[in-house]
């Protein structure tokens, strides 16, 4: 039996469609009374509404997307962060007096951190051992100012050892490679920065991050740097954004996507069933989210598809566009089906995060699937770099039905017919792929 890990190492405390909650300065109120921070700028989303009653948790739990709602033609990142309620991970670390703690206090974790993911996902001792070498990359828009800052606050609560640019862990560049001339700063992408590097941390503590920051949140700028990311050597590429399929994503494919020999994963999308892109290319593993809890079975964690609502869950479906990849074969779909895998996301199971730009700088915990992106990432890194002419997203197909891969098979994202797009079966299915990662063997190649 593997032990579950509920609890992180104590050390000292360091310093769409959603629906308003009520007039701004009592949500505001009510947030720094929470321990949850001051609001955000101006141009931050509204606080969700949303209630969060996974089989992983009974309460209520709201949280916020980091990012404004995009323009017409941009992607959205897709990191949600919890502004309210008691998350499992604060439900697992119940006091021996029985009371719950408050709600996540921005000075206080209250969500997952390094070893309860690599608990949960078999990866303790890949973890302690392998990465080495390796680089994952993280594509997002915009500049995050003090993301070097808040890893280095992440990484040592954690007790993971420092990278920075001095030590050669850590670089921050522009799309067009540039270390000076950097995008404009946004808090909302800035949140999503902090989340991505930060799960790269916790699954791949001994790895680099290249941090490579797009001019803007449009899917030519963000192809850019995902070439960018590739030609400054990266093997891992994370993308935690998304936006509605058009007919330009074959173009984009060949454009951006298609570089074998390198792991590109793409967030599936939180707005429940339906595809997007460029979590729909065939050649990036489009990774899907679950609820994620311990449990006193032999794993000693439990998962079921991330729904909150019939718009609030892990994207999947059947893309308009992008045809289906070799190693794809299932039949509900002529052309290409989201997801391949999956990792944590639902909010109210969310992830330990540290962030300052915008916000009280503090802990706050994510969900959304721009934490299972990173965190798939993190799993190819541990792995090995793939061999030069592969496509990792077949890496997962080839270990199908073993036991690398802890089959998902509870839940629903949506509104399908009860079919396999939308609803967790034994094997395959949309919202989760083939599953969550055991270890490392389903992502080498």
């Amino acid at each position: 039996m593997r032990t579950s890990n509920p609890q992180e190492p104590a050390r000292p405390a360091v310093r769409g469609r959603w629906r308003r909650i009520g007039a701004a300065a009592v949500g505001t109120a009510t947030l720094v009374l929470a321990g949850f921070g001051a609001a955000g700028p101006a141009n931050a989303a509204p606080a969700s509404k949303a209630t969060a009653t996974t089989a992983a948790t009974s309460s209520k739990v709201t949280w916020s997307p980091a990012c404004s709602t995009p323009a017409k033609g941009r992607m959205a990142c897709k990191a949600l962060r919890v502004t309210g309620g008691t998350t499992a991970f604060q439900k697992a670390n119940v006091h021996a007096d029985a009371v719950t703690p408050k709600a996540a206090d921005a000075a206080t974790p209250s969500g997952y951190g390094p070893s309860n993911l690599q608990s949960a996902y078999g990866l303790t001792s890949a973890a302690a051992s392998n990465g080495s070498g390796e680089t994952i990359a993280i594509v997002d828009a915009y500049n995050d100012p003090n993301a070097e800052a808040d890893l280095a606050k992440y990484r040592s609560y954690y007790g993971l050892s420092a990278c920075t640019t001095t030590n050669g862990c850590f670089k921050k560049v522009s799309q067009t490679g540039s270390t000076t001339s950097l995008p404009s700063s946004d808090a909302g992408w800035s949140e999503e920065i902090s989340l991505d590097v930060d799960m790269a941390s916790a699954i791949c503590r001994n790895c680099n991050i290249l941090l490579v920051e797009a001019t803007s949140a449009t899917m030519a700028n963000l192809g850019k740097a995902v070439n960018e990311a590739v030609t400054l050597g990266a093997k891992y590429v994370s993308n935690s954004y998304g936006g509605s399929e058009s007919s330009s994503d074959t173009t984009y494919d060949t454009s951006y996507f298609n570089h074998p020999g390198v792991a590109i994963t793409v967030s599936a999308g939180d707005s429940g069933y339906g595809a997007e892109y460029p979590a729909a290319s065939k050649y990036v593993t489009s990774v899907g989210g679950t609820a994620l809890s311990t449990s006193s079975n032999s794993r000693g964690w439990t998962e079921s598809v991330w729904e909150t609502s019939s718009t609030e869950g892990t994207g999947s479906g059947c893309s308009a566009y992008d045809a289906k990849p070799t190693w794809q074969t299932d039949t509900g779909c002529s052309k290409r089906t989201i997801s391949d895998v999956s990792a944590v996301a639902d909010p109210a199971t969310g992830v330990s995060v540290y962030d300052s730009y915008g916000v009280t700088a503090g802990w706050y915990t994510f969900g959304g699937t721009s934490a299972s992106s990173p965190i798939i990432a993190g799993v190819y890194a541990l792995g090995g770099t793939p061999s030069s002419s592969s496509y990792p997203a077949s890496f997962p197909y080839a270990s199908a039905g073993t036991s690398a891969l802890n089959d998902v098979t509870s839940g629903s994202n949506g509104s399908c017919g009860s079919s396999y797009l939308c609803t967790a079966k034994s094997g395959y299915d949309g919202p989760t792929g083939w599953g969550t990662p055991e270890g490392v063997s389903a992502f080498t190649g």
